[in-house]
């Protein structure tokens, strides 16, 4: 008997687990079925509004000397002296001395023509009297006739004083050649290269440095055809001198100086004849004044051949809309986000870009709000949650699975579940079924 029981009653208790399962199996309820939430996703956005908007015209270009020269002498000999500042780097100023040369052979030279000059001189006046004894002499005959001029010496006149001015003329140029042994400077300037030093003997077509001017330097920034109507240039016309009131755009000049960047504040001063043949672009003057002159410890001067960037003051464009240019779309499309929290995309007219802003001019309203961030295969009549300065915008409940939300962090931005809660948490919407953007 134990044995028939050690048997049944473990079949018997399979048998009432079968028949339990059964049982619920049998009176299970049925699911409720409903469409999961749409999320919907966050993005940046902005509140257009109309403004101010000053045009930055980048460019850039190569300092050069306003005036760049070679010093050359007009006469040769040996240099005897040179100037403290006559080397690579030194500046000078109008007629300072710079070199001299060995002036002896022109002194003596000088000396000489001063002497010829007595002697023809001393002749054209003895000449010049026999001339005045021969008219005389021709009217104390009185036979009423006109002397000829071979009577009156009137040839040999014209030769002594021919000769007398020739070696006044000698005399001047003496004088000039032994001015020019000391060579001076023609105006305000700096060595860029010196090539000559004491007891070197030079002549005319000897290079003995290169100059260039320091009152002011000029940079050639080239300008684009698209940048001149956002620009106010200094044109002149055949027949009208420049004047005060011309128009010159201020212009920021940066380079590099060793590590750091140094900032120069210049301004177009006139435009070029003709538009380049390869680039087809307008190059424009920038000038610099006193590049030299000391501002500052930390601000160095300005060196010619160097490389800087400049920034030319253009227009100020008014009442229009500036916006990132990362929410410009392709096209020139905005994305803009209406009253029902809906997408739509809008084409746009952009009248200027500059570095990260675009300006727009047409295509948009004050007060519209602008969609920021960048939303794959967005199609219009999405709906989003648009955040402005890091605030939601407040979305009143009983639309959809929405709740009002407060803050940025309502949500994770691009999509993401909403209140924090599981899917399908609390009342589901039976309507309102939206595509995530």
């Amino acid at each position: 008997m134990e044995k028939l029981l050690k048997w049944v009653a473990p079949a018997v208790f399979l048998m009432l687990c079968i028949g339990i399962a059964a049982i619920l199996m049998a009176t299970k309820p049925e699911p409720r079925r409903g469409a999961p939430p749409t999320p919907i996703p966050s993005v940046n956005a902005m509140r257009l509004k109309k403004q101010s908007f000053q045009v930055i015209i980048p460019s850039q270009g190569i300092v050069q000397a306003r005036t760049r020269s070679a010093l050359i002498p007009q006469v040769s000999g040996e240099i005897t002296w040179i100037s403290e500042s006559f080397r690579s780097g030194g500046f000078f100023k109008p007629g300072d001395e710079l070199v001299k040369i060995d002036s002896r052979d022109y002194q003596t030279a000088l000396v000489v023509a001063k002497a010829t000059l007595a002697q023809r001189t001393s002749a054209y006046e003895v000449e010049k009297a026999q001339h005045e004894q021969a008219k005389v002499n021709w009217e104390r005959l009185g036979n009423g006739e006109k002397p000829s001029a071979l009577v009156l010496r009137e040839p040999q006149l014209a030769e002594a004083r021919a000769l007398m001015e020739s070696a006044a003329a000698n005399v001047e140029r003496a004088e000039r050649d032994l001015e020019r042994t000391v060579i001076k400077a023609p105006y305000e300037g700096r060595i860029m290269e010196s090539n000559v030093d004491v007891g070197q003997t030079v002549s005319p077509g000897t290079t003995l440095a290169q100059i260039f001017a320091t009152d002011y330097v000029e940079i050639r920034l080239p300008l684009r055809n698209e940048h001149l109507d956002f620009v106010d240039l200094p044109e002149m016309f055949r027949d009208l001198k420049p004047n005060e009131t011309m128009s010159q755009p201020a212009t920021r000049l940066t380079g590099q100086y060793g590590s750091e960047e140094v900032i120069w504040n210049g301004r177009v001063v006139r435009t070029q004849s003709a538009f380049d043949a390869r680039s087809r672009e307008l190059f424009v003057i920038a000038q610099v004044d006193d590049p030299y002159g000391k501002m500052d410890e930390d601000h160095p001067p300005l060196k010619i051949n160097q490389y800087v960037r400049a920034e030319i003051q253009g227009d100020k464009l008014d009442e229009v809309f500036v916006i990132p240019r990362a929410a410009l779309r392709n096209n020139d499309e905005v994305v803009l986000i209406g009253k029902d929290n809906k997408i739509s995309r809008r084409p746009v007219e952009v009248i200027w870009k500059q570095g990260e802003q675009v300006v727009v001019k047409d295509g948009v309203s004050e007060g519209e709000i602008l969609c920021l961030s960048s939303l794959l295969f967005a199609a219009d009549g999405a709906e989003v949650r648009p955040v402005i300065e890091g605030e939601s915008i407040v979305i009143p409940e009983g639309k959809g699975n929405r709740v009002r939300q407060g803050g940025a962090g309502g949500g994770r931005p691009g999509g993401g579940k909403l209140g924090g809660g599981k899917p399908g948490a609390g009342k589901q919407s039976q309507s309102n079924q939206t595509k995530e953007p």
